[in-house]
Formats: C-alpha cells, structure tokens, sequence
C-alpha cells in the first residue's frame, strides 16, 4: 500500500467514513473521579486567531468515539490527544488523526478522558483509568465493529503521548473496581506510538528517564515519534531512552528524531518533514503486518 502525505488525504478522509462516528461512554454509572471532586461543566475553549487549536476541558464524563474506515483491515488505534492533563487538544491532535488513519484502513478510536488533572501528585492516574478501559470496551466489541481483539494499539501527543506510555507499561495496574462487561483481564495494548511524549524525564535530568517509566520483555511493540528541538520535560530525550529500553530486551521498536519541529506539530501542515510523521506510522504498521486485511 502506497501511503500519501497525510496533507493530501486529510481533506477527503471525512468522505471515506462507512458511517457516521459512534460515541460510548466508559463509565455508564459515573466516572470513579476522587469522592468531592466537583468542575465546570465540559466547555469548549475559543480560538485566539485562525491559527490557534481546538481544545476542550472540564471533562468529567468520559468517552470513546468510533472512526470506522470504509474499508476496515481489523486494526484499530486508540487516539490520546495532549494538553498537559489541562484540556485536550482534540482536532489536530484528535479526530484529525483518527481520520486520516481511516485512509490506510485503521479504525480511529478517539479517546476523550478526564481532564484537568485530579491530583498534582499523580495526574495521569484518572486518564490511565480511562485508557485501560477504553481498550476493554474496544476488545469487547471487537466482533461487532469488524475489528481484532489483537490488533488494538494506542496512539498519544504530549501529555496523551505520557499517557500512552503508561497505558503501555501499566496496563493491568489497576486503581479501580473492574467490571468483565466492560474490562479485559490484560488491557495491554499490542503496540504503542507515543508522539513527543511529556514527563518520561524531569526538567532537572532530561537524560534519565523517571523509576515509573519501566520496559520489560513483555511490553508491546513501540513507534517513537518526536522532534529535536523539543524541550523541557518533553524533551526528545525521552523518547531515545525510551528506544534504548527496548533496545536492551531486544523488543520490536522504531524511533523518529525529526531535526525541526518542536512541540506540537500534530497534523500542522508545517512545511516541514514532521508534516509526514503519520506516513512514517503508517508504514511501521504495514512492516509489522497490521494493515493486511
């Protein structure tokens, strides 16, 4: 399969859709958000100028939304959009991305989880709750959404690239009541693509990755994708340590280090080589045999 630059595809990807998208809620009885816990109301923040981002937050109500391709291969891919466990950078980091994986025949799974963060100490833990049962409803409807229990990844930018790490490392360490309708007693993932994932190294030491960010032989396969003059605590660093992790267990892994680029290209149309990560994606994922029908 040739695979286009994303600029081509994305202006006719809504037009390749089987069906219109499908939302489920992940928690039908009520997130299990910390007792008195109380926001906002889920609010959609505006746009400074043409060129800002669509982002939401205040959300407490959780969902997965279902991009099913025209002509599906059985692989799906979880999407975690960024924005710092604050909002959630939900189009060019989001349904964009869902709808260009559409394109090479993946489903597009969006997934919209808790934010702002609940706690300072741990502000992945409620989204890592989120992500590990968004991949148990995804393997329980498998069947019915024309899927593979086995080929569903999962797909994250900055904070959401952190989070799909730990979905990926974490996956079965549970901090909630799990129920067999909606969970999977092993939620891991079958491959990973964290894009300029956040927090793997601190801002003191970018060049040690944090005690919870642990590979072992039983992680799935990874495809890294960042830019090298990201910075701080998304430091492209990250990501390279994050390869060599894997590199040390002889585990599946691809790195992409992009000179240019800095922090959240997601589906920019930069001009620059970064503007063609997903091509890159996309032809990991063929290598691996996950677009063969």
């Amino acid at each position: 399969m040739k695979l286009l630059p994303f600029i081509t595809l994305i202006s006719t990807a809504a037009a390749l859709h089987a069906a219109e998208p499908i939302t489920l809620k992940l928690w039908p009885n009520g997130a299990p958000d910390p007792t008195g816990f109380k926001i906002e109301a889920e609010k959609e923040i505006p746009k400074k100028n043409d060129a800002d981002v669509k982002r939401v937050t205040n959300v407490s109500e959780p969902t997965i939304t279902i991009y099913k391709a025209d002509k599906p291969n059985g692989t799906a891919v979880i999407v975690a959009p960024g924005g710092g466990y604050s909002i959630l950078a939900i189009e060019h980091e989001g349904t964009q991305v869902c709808e260009y994986l559409n394109t090479i025949g993946v489903t597009g799974i969006l997934l919209k989880y808790r934010v702002p963060a609940r706690s300072k100490d741990d502000p992945s833990k409620e989204p890592l709750q989120d992500a590990q049962r968004a991949i148990g409803l995804v393997r329980h409807h498998a069947a019915e959404w024309g899927l593979k229990p086995d080929r569903v990844g999962i797909l994250g930018f900055s904070a959401g690239g952190h989070l799909c790490v730990m979905a990926t490392l974490h996956a079965n360490d549970r901090t909630y009541t799990t129920d067999s309708a909606l969970d999977v007693d092993d939620a891991t993932p079958n491959f990973s693509i964290p894009v300029y994932p956040a927090y793997l190294v601190t801002k003191e030491d970018n060049f040690t990755l944090r005690p919870e960010i642990k590979v072992t032989e039983k992680s799935p396969p990874i495809c890294l994708i960042h830019a090298h003059d990201d910075k701080n605590v998304t430091s492209p660093s990250g990501s390279a340590l994050l390869y060599l992790a894997y590199k040390k267990l002889n585990l599946p892994a691809e790195l992409h280090i992009y000179a240019k680029g800095g922090h959240g290209f997601g589906m920019r149309k930069t001009g620059l080589p970064t503007a063609d990560w997903l091509v890159r994606v996309g032809e990991w994922l063929g290598s691996m045999g996950w677009l063969k029908e």
